[in-house]
């Protein structure tokens, strides 16, 4: 098998935890934790290669790989210390609307600080490199810079793994783009291996296949990295609340009515640093009408956690470059995205993903 030529938008606490699971995996036996796929059709992680980073910080900007995924704001828990970037470069992204104003308020270790550099071409960046897939880790909220890396993307005839909750994979028109170009896309805005949306969609099933009447639900998620602080600003979040409702709402047999249903961030905490915890609660009612309600506290790494799914989107998007399919990859967006083109209950999903890997048709 042949190496995956992968880059990376936005080099921040997700990237990091990507970057460094390739290393700890790539030193391991198939013996591992942590892991849904060690091997994908012939594909483990030691076969992703970051041959292209782009990011918009004064700290990363010009700085070797290996340095930028650990200096600041970036905050997350350390996999691996030892990292071969292979004297990669983090170049100069486009900035658009991938910085919210209101970060300017706040000390400069945990916000952004724009480089004063100028963007570099990204297509020539993509192109002489032999990039295959990028992976969009963009702040919530980049809708401009989000649809203009796409749209580089499809210039340049590279994949895109859209993990924020900008609607393009989702999208019938940029999905109908995609396919016309002969490339799979996978999106949009990444899950967790176990993260508060997966549960809140499993709990929720559950009271549904049990016979249960869910009335209303809550879920509500503090923490302390840039994700956090940049979501302090609500008009960022309109696209997020869509896609973490929606994600939870098709696991219900019947929607229930906006007021009766509340998912997204609830506040930014310093402290918590890339540590999120989410406080969840589910009210329904059980046989002769009477009351069942359910409370659930969960405190998880945010970072490495979502790096779970996107190992294995990297790996089944090549998967479909090598065998010429095109457009969006419904099954692994299932799987591992909040808002993807078409829902799945989270099982049916994990079927099609083992189907597409054993090299069963797409749908």
């Amino acid at each position: 098998m042949h190496e995956i030529r992968i880059g990376i938008v936005g080099i921040g606490n997700c990237a990091s935890s990507l970057i460094q699971g390739i290393s700890y995996y790539s030193k391991k036996s198939e013996d591992v934790i942590g892991l849904m796929h060690y091997d994908i059709g012939g594909y483990k992680p030691g076969d992703i290669n970051v041959v292209a980073a782009f990011d918009i910080d004064r700290r990363k900007v010009g700085k070797p790989l290996k340095e930028a995924i650990f200096a600041k704001p970036n905050c997350t828990k350390t996999i691996d210390p030892d990292i071969d970037d292979k004297g990669l470069i983090v170049s100069m992204g486009h900035v658009l609307d991938g910085v919210s104003p209101h970060m300017k308020d706040y000390p400069e270790d945990r916000r952004f600080i724009v480089a004063e550099e100028e963007p570099e071409d990204v297509v020539k960046i993509l192109k002489e490199r032999g990039v295959e897939i990028l992976v969009n880790y963009l702040p919530v909220g980049s809708e401009a810079a989000a649809r203009f890396y796409a749209e580089c993307c499809l210039e340049s005839g590279v994949s895109l793994i859209n993990c924020i909750p900008v609607f393009i994979a989702s999208d019938i028109e940029w999905a109908e783009r995609f396919k016309k170009k002969g490339i799979p896309i996978i999106g949009d805005d990444v899950k967790s291996q176990i993260g508060a949306t997966i549960i809140h969609r499993t709990l929720a099933r559950l009271f549904s296949d049990r016979g249960v009447k869910v009335d209303r639900t809550y879920q509500l998620n503090t923490g302390g990295n840039t994700d956090f602080l940049n979501m302090l600003n609500r008009d960022r979040l309109v696209s997020k609340k869509i896609s973490k409702t929606e994600a939870v709402q098709s696991a219900l047999d019947l929607p229930l009515e906006p007021e009766s249903i509340h998912i997204g961030p609830s506040d930014y905490v310093p402290w918590q640093k890339d540590n999120k915890v989410c406080f969840m609660r589910i009210e329904g009612r059980i046989f002769g009408d009477i009351p069942v309600n359910l409370e659930l506290r969960l405190s998880v790494e945010d970072s490495p956690n979502s790096a779970g799914c996107i190992i294995d989107a990297i790996r089944c998007c090549r998967l479909a470059r090598d065998r010429g399919v095109a457009g969006v990859l419904e099954s692994i967006s299932a799987y591992t995205m909040k808002h993807p083109i078409k829902q799945y209950p989270d099982n049916i999903a994990q079927l099609m993903v083992e189907d597409f890997i054993k090299g069963k048709r797409e749908r």
